[in-house]
C-alpha cells in the first residue's frame, strides 16, 4: 500500500493518520527495483528533448472532440500529451486544429488518434516546503496556492502535501476549498528539505490513485534538497514515467543568494514534463505566477497517439511535437519523453 510506514520511520503522532511520512523510503525501495530492471535494458539520453504529456493507462483513443465533454474510455493504451503553444512573443496560441500538429517519437512520425482543446478535469497536487525557513513566507504562499485552487473547475480534484524532513498528505483529493485552505494553513515548519522524496511520493500517489487522466504538480520551496534519500536522477526518472504529471515549481530565493545548481535541477525537473520553473525575486510575485500556471493548465491541447515503436519495459522514448500556423513555426511545451512500461507500482 502507498501509505505504509517502513523501517521505523518517525512520524509526528498527531499527524499519523494523514501522513505521507515514510513514503519516500517506500518509494525509494520501489525505485531501486525499477532501476535494476531499467539497467538491464537501456539508459535514458543525458538530455532528452524538452517537451507536457502523459499516457493514459488503458485509455482508448477517442475521436476528435472539441466540445465541452470529457471522453475517457478504458480499452487500449494511448500516449496522451498535454501541450501549450506560444508564438515568438510568448503569446498563447489556442486556435490550432489537429492538422497543425506533428508528433515524433524516437524521431518517427506518429499518427494522431485523438485531439481535443477543451478544458478537461485535472488532478492537482500542491506540495509546500514546510522547512523552518519558510515560516515567514507561508502566508503569501498559501494565498497564491488558494488562488490556484479557486481557479479550478468543479470536476478537478486537489490534494495538499506539506514536506520538510518528511512529507505529509494533509488533504487528499477534494474539490472543497475550505478543506484545502485548512490543509495549507497547517504550518509546522521545522527541519530540512526532502524535496526529491516528496516529489516521488506525490507522483506515486497520483499514478496509483488519481481518478483523472490529466495530472499536475505544483511545488513551492525556498531551499535546495538537503534531506532526501532519493537522488535527483531518481526523482527525474519517476516524473518521466509514462503517466507522469506536469510539474511546475516556484523557488523562492534565500538570503544567501542564487544557487545556479539548484536552479538548473528545478529547471530540468519541470521542463522535462512540459512544466515551468519560476524564480521570483520577491514574495509579491507569487500570486501572478499562480495566475500564469492556472492559465497554462487551462490552455493546453490534448493530443493522443498510439506509439508505432516497439516497447520494452524500462526503455526511454523521446517525444518532439511541432506546431505550424501556416508557414510560421510555433513553440510547443510538452513532455520530453517517457519510459515504457509502468514503474510506478
Amino acid at each position: 500500500m502507498l501509505f505504509t510506514t517502513l523501517g521505523g520511520t518517525n512520524m509526528d503522532a498527531g499527524r499519523r493518520g494523514r501522513g505521507l511520512a515514510g513514503i519516500a523510503r517506500f518509494s525509494l525501495s520501489l525505485l531501486i527495483l525499477a532501476s535494476v530492471s531499467a539497467a538491464q535494458s537501456s539508459s535514458p539520453p543525458a538530455t532528452p528533448p524538452a517537451s507536457t504529456g502523459t499516457q493514459a493507462p488503458g485509455a482508448a483513443p477517442s475521436q476528435d472532440d472539441e466540445s465541452s465533454g470529457f471522453v475517457f474510455k478504458k480499452e487500449v493504451e494511448e500516449v496522451v500529451l498535454h501541450a501549450i503553444v506560444v508564438d515568438d512573443q510568448n503569446h498563447l496560441i489556442t486556435s490550432l486544429a489537429r492538422d497543425n500538429f506533428k508528433v515524433y517519437e524516437d524521431g518517427k512520425l506518429q499518427e494522431l488518434t485523438s485531439f481535443r482543446k477543451e478544458r478537461v478535469p485535472v488532478a492537482l497536487g500542491i506540495l509546500i516546503d514546510n522547512s523552518g525557513s519558510m515560516l515567514p513566507k507561508r502566508a503569501k504562499v498559501n494565498q497564491a496556492a488558494l488562488q490556484l485552487v479557486e481557479a479550478s473547475q468543479q470536476e478537478d480534484r486537489v490534494f495538499v502535501v506539506n514536506f520538510g524532513d518528511n512529507a505529509f498528505l494533509d488533504q487528499d483529493y477534494t474539490p472543497d476549498i475550505g478543506k484545502l485552505r485548512a490543509a495549507l494553513q497547517r504550518v509546522e515548519t521545522r527541519g530540512s528539505t526532502a524535496l526529491y522524496d516528496a516529489l516521488i511520493a506525490a507522483v506515486d500517489h497520483l499514478n496509483q490513485t488519481s481518478p483523472l487522466q490529466k495530472k499536475v504538480l505544483l511545488v513551492v520551496t525556498d531551499g535546495r534538497d538537503n534531506a532526501s534519500q532519493a537522488t535527483f536522477q531518481e526523482a527525474l526518472r519517476k516524473l518521466q514515467s509514462k503517466n507522469g504529471p506536469v510539474l511546475y515549481t516556484i523557488a523562492l530565493e534565500q538570503n544567501e543568494g542564487r544557487d545556479d545548481g539548484h536552479r538548473q535541477s528545478l529547471h530540468s525537473l519541470s521542463e522535462q514534463t512540459g512544466g515551468t520553473a519560476f524564480f521570483p525575486s520577491s514574495l509579491d510575485e507569487i500570486q501572478s505566477i499562480a495566475s500564469a500556471i492556472a492559465r497554462d493548465i487551462r490552455s493546453q491541447y490534448v493530443i493522443g497517439y498510439r506509439s508505432s515503436n516497439p516497447h520494452t519495459s524500462g526503455i526511454y522514448h523521446s517525444i518532439q511535437v511541432q506546431a505550424l500556423d501556416g508557414s510560421t513555426r510555433l513553440r510547443v511545451a510538452t513532455r520530453a519523453g517517457y519510459y515504457s512500461g509502468n514503474d510506478s507500482h
